[in-house]
């Protein structure tokens, strides 16, 4: 029989179960130093560390600056968050709990042992904010705070990251360290060395943006799409044409379809020798048969501009790869963009790592327990609400089809906004959001529309989501970051009623929907609309079939409901092991990076250089003058170092996409990547040297740069796994044959 320790310990170790005791202890005993702390003039500690000797009295301190600067006083709730931030834990904090006190309050007490902080957040506009808002409070404590955000200067992130506290959005902190990684000058580098991260939003950093690379790319060379094969690919017929697989992830040809565009195009398509054309055809299809203008991506300003799917937002500076980027441009009759060569990329799970600590703060962390303790090996702490939610959550509404859950959506939301009772509609992408409201104005209902074409405007769009008879339509609430109150009288007629369109591919999506309703106790209410259709059910669960609708149109069977949870974790368990698959592949190459800039702060900071040019040949050195010999070396090994690294990152890029192949051997297609690349990067180190002295030995070393740098994320396997693709190629050309 299993000791009662040890079934003590599996219950402790069950997601979300930090023990929260010794927190509370702690905040009892802040709560008995109140009154004496609210009588101190100066909260400032002559010592700052010697406040975090004792965190119950930092706790009462921290709770009495935040009361005089802020008029917040935080509850025992966010102190209890604050004090698992410090432990290193992640907060699960329901919506309207205060994250953003709780976050200050903990980023104060690192700061007050001396470490720096980087508060890093999903989105440009809640670093600025958070930083602002929490000015008052952390100089209260006598810490320092900053901000950067994606139009901050070069002197302004300098200015940022030397406070003790710096906000940033994860990608223009990625987007920083990756510049740093190119610096000539040790004087330019800006960003500090990694000590501790404090997320916020933390399940869509870690988990949803875990595997989304950051890049920096040279540029080089306009995009080559042909706008002819673009033209091509609308003529083709998907069923006859072409397929889609089940996950709307892959397209290929049919046998037919084949035939017809080699037809068309007086071309063998499968010639190894020219596989140049094969490739734009593949590139037009999947820009053609699987990205949507309002889903995947928006067209403004002339630009193609893509749209997150966990965020709901224009990602800025998110783009496909080059050759998709300009098949998608050249789809919507657009100029093609600049290509790049990559000359660093990272992700956002390599960025995290780099910190020693790590904590942070989000509504939904209990359902990625396991990816946060797998990849991160992150605990969540479950804070229990200052107040208990009173929401009321409403079975799913199941309908047969698509126009049969808009129709009885649309019902809903007139019968409810007759009442005057506010309504918060949660859509699945941008063309839902404009078709729906385009459905509610010919009822002569004027709903805001909140989605990524406006989300310049979306706090004060939000904050007027309360107000009685108002009518919101979002596609994402994640990271939005603002706090929905009642308006007068709402509070009678039920509170903010949040209605879903659709469930999301992951539970948690749909949590911080109905989240946004019954903040701090205030009623609420929340549903769901679904169809059989959905495009959850059908690339998930493609083969099932659905039960029959009651007379009244509604599916009722319990299997519907089933069918719908299935698809929900069907699909949050291939979003899973794409991220394992990802960082199976990334965890060697970040080694190997760590190396490298091991090896390159050596040669930036110090002499390396110059000693190994001046051992490899004596007489060389004595040649070159003395007050610049050592600068010299210094940039000659650097842009070795550099353009090695370029080489060995496209290397690996090319290695991976074929690595598969190898399981045809009955090899293992990651110990086989490793193998290649631990000898590749082996090779590197000697190439090093050898570029190194024969630029050393040139009367004049070429060492150019790119004439301009710019930055770009990247959805990683854009067209699937690389076995997916394998697969498809195989299975159509036997098709063929």
């Amino acid at each position: 029989m299993a000791s009662f320790k040890g079934i003590l310990r599996n219950l402790l170790d069950r997601p979300g179960g930090v023990p929260l005791a010794p927190y509370q202890k702690i905040v009892k005993a802040a709560e008995s130093r109140a009154d004496r702390v609210r009588g101190l003039d100066e909260l400032r500690a002559p010592d700052k560390s010697d406040l975090m000797s004792d965190l119950a009295e930092f706790c009462a301190v921290a709770r009495e600056a935040a009361d005089r600067t802020l008029g917040l006083r935080p509850y025992d709730v966010q102190l209890l968050g604050t004090l698992a931030l410090l432990d290193g834990k992640v907060a699960e904090m329901a919506t309207g709990e205060g994250k953003t006190l709780s976050g200050a309050m903990a980023a104060a007490g690192y700061a007050l042992q001396g470490k720096r902080v980087h508060v890093i957040s999903v989105n440009d506009y809640l670093a600025r904010r958070d930083a602002e808002w929490m000015g008052p409070f952390y100089e209260a404590l006598g810490v320092s705070v900053g901000w950067i955000d994606q139009n901050s200067t070069f002197e302004e992130r300098r200015e940022a990251y030397a406070k003790d506290v710096t906000y940033g959005p994860v990608s223009e902190i990625g987007f920083d360290v990756l510049r740093d990684r190119l610096r000539t000058d040790a004087s330019e580098l800006i960003v500090p060395a990694p000590e501790v991260a404090l997320i916020d939003e933390a399940d869509s950093v870690l988990v949803d943006e875990a595997r989304v690379p950051l890049v920096m790319a040279g540029a080089s060379e306009v995009g080559n799409a042909v706008p002819e094969m673009a033209a091509l690919v609308r003529q083709l017929v998907r069923g006859y044409h072409y397929e889609i697989d089940e996950q709307a992830r892959n397209v290929y040809l049919t046998p037919k379809g084949a035939d017809s565009v080699e037809n068309l195009l007086g071309v063998d398509l499968y010639d190894e020798h020219e596989p140049g054309t094969l490739i734009e055809l593949n590139l037009a299809l999947h820009a053609h048969a699987l990205l949507t203008r309002d889903v995947d991506y928006i067209v403004r300003d002339g630009k193609v501009q893509l749209i997150n799917p966990s965020r709901g937002r224009v990602a800025l500076l998110q783009r496909w790869p080059d050759g998709l980027q300009a098949a998608v441009e050249a789809k919507e009759a657009l100029p093609p963009s600049e290509k790049g060569e990559i000359l660093d990329s990272i992700t956002v799970q390599g960025l995290i790592r780099r910190y020693p600590q790590i904590c942070g703060m989000t509504g939904t962390a209990v359902a990625v327990s396991e990816q946060l303790g797998e990849f991160y090996g992150l605990k969540v702490a479950v804070i229990p609400p200052n107040r208990p939610c009173v929401r009321v959550d409403e079975p799913d509404r199941i309908y047969p089809t698509v126009p049969d859950k808009d129709a009885a959506l649309v019902e809903e939301i007139q019968a409810v906004h007759e009442t005057g009772r506010p309504i918060l509609i949660g859509t699945l992408d941008v063309a839902e959001s404009e078709n729906l409201a385009k459905l509610l104005q010919r009822r002569g209902l004027e709903p805001v529309v909140l989605n990524a074409k406006n989300d310049a405007e979306e706090a004060a769009i939000i904050a007027r989501a309360g107000e009685r008879g108002a009518i919101t339509v979002s596609t994402q609430m994640a990271g939005r970051g603002t706090d929905i109150r009642l308006g007068d009288g709402v509070a009678e007629l039920g509170g903010l009623y949040v209605i879903g369109s659709g469930r999301h591919a992951s539970s948690r999506l749909d949590d911080q929907l109905r989240g946004r309703a019954g903040r701090q106790g205030d009623p609420g209410g929340s549903v769901f609309f679904v169809s059989m259709k959905d495009d959850l059910i059908t690339q998930f669960v493609p083969d099932e079939r659905p039960p029959a609708a009651d007379p009244d149109g509604i599916v009722r069977h319990r299997r519907g409901a089933y069918l719908v949870g299935h698809a929900q974790r069907v699909a949050e368990g291939v979003n899973l092991e794409i991220h394992r698959n990802t960082w199976r592949f990334t965890r060697l190459l970040e080694q190997q990076r760590e190396l490298i800039l091991e090896w390159r702060g050596k040669v930036l900071h110090g002499d390396a250089a110059a000693k190994a040019l001046a051992e490899a040949d004596p007489e060389r050195w004595a040649e070159l003058p003395e007050d610049t010999r050592d600068e010299t070396a210094r940039q000659i090994v650097l842009h070795a170092i550099d353009q090695c690294w370029t080489e060995h990152l496209a290397f690996l890029t090319d290695l991976r996409e074929g690595i598969h192949l190898r399981a045809l051997g009955r090899m293992s297609p990651i110990d086989e990547f490793h193998r290649e690349a631990v000898a590749e990067y082996k090779a590197l180190m000697a190439e090093v040297e050898k570029r190194s002295l024969a630029s050393f030995e040139a009367p004049e070393p070429d060492l150019k740069r790119p004439t301009a740098t710019w930055t770009y994320l990247v959805q990683d396997n854009p067209f699937g796994t690389e076995w997916d693709r394998i697969l498809k190629r195989v299975t159509a050309a036997t098709r063929r044959g």
